[in-house]
């Protein structure tokens, strides 16, 4: 079972539509029990890095995500702020994130770049990850800030605004897409697959 996040935040409805509209079952997360029978996890991103942190909180499912993630590593996908908070901190009202992988988020400079970053912009991938369907192409984003790893093998892609960002992030388990994945046409829908066929 393709299980989503949804916190009041989010965006888990447009999630769920693009992962039913490629043939798989999945629900929503509310409580911690409902990952019983995860098989991969979704955790959208609309809104600040503070509200999406607050919700899980308010969820109490911080502990479960950590044994499901961390330990178990069922595989894993933060798209926008779902993969920002995914991070040590966020310069978004300096708001702690989950830490499952090293490294802050930061805005970017409003005297160089309009703010947010909105519409479609090119992604390469820079190493290949273990799915299938990963390709350059065009992705939708939605986005003030922008994560900067610690580590660079991190890195899953790239592009530019302004200047070289990161546009998603892989490491083992856990993935994450600075761009929406469900917004982003065929491209994002063949990656979202490529994800869920993991």
């Amino acid at each position: 079972m393709i299980r989503i996040i949804d916190y009041k935040a989010g965006n888990a409805p447009s999630v769920m539509r693009a992962v039913k509209h490629l043939g798989y079952d999945t629900a929503y997360a509310r409580q911690s029990k409902d990952f019983d029978d995860a098989t991969h996890i979704i955790l959208p991103g609309v809104g600040s890095a503070k509200a999406t942190m607050d919700s899980i909180k308010a969820m109490n499912i911080l502990a479960k995500l950590e044994e499901i993630v961390i330990k178990k590593q069922l595989p894993f996908l933060g798209i926008c702020v779902g993969m920002q908070i995914l991070f040590e901190e966020s310069q978004e009202d300096n708001t702690p994130c989950l830490g499952f992988l090293k490294g802050k988020v930061r805005k970017y400079d409003v005297n160089k770049v309009r703010v947010p970053q909105m519409g479609w912009n090119h992604v390469q991938f820079t190493k290949k990850a273990p799915i299938k369907s990963q390709a350059d192409g065009h992705f939708y984003f939605v986005n003030s800030f922008y994560v900067k790893p610690e580590d660079s093998s991190d890195i899953w892609s790239m592009s530019d605004y302004e200047g070289d960002f990161v546009a998603g992030i892989q490491k083992g388990n856990i993935y994450g897409t600075q761009f929406h994945i469900e917004k982003s046409g065929e491209a994002g829908l063949n990656l979202l697959k490529g994800f869920l066929s993991l």
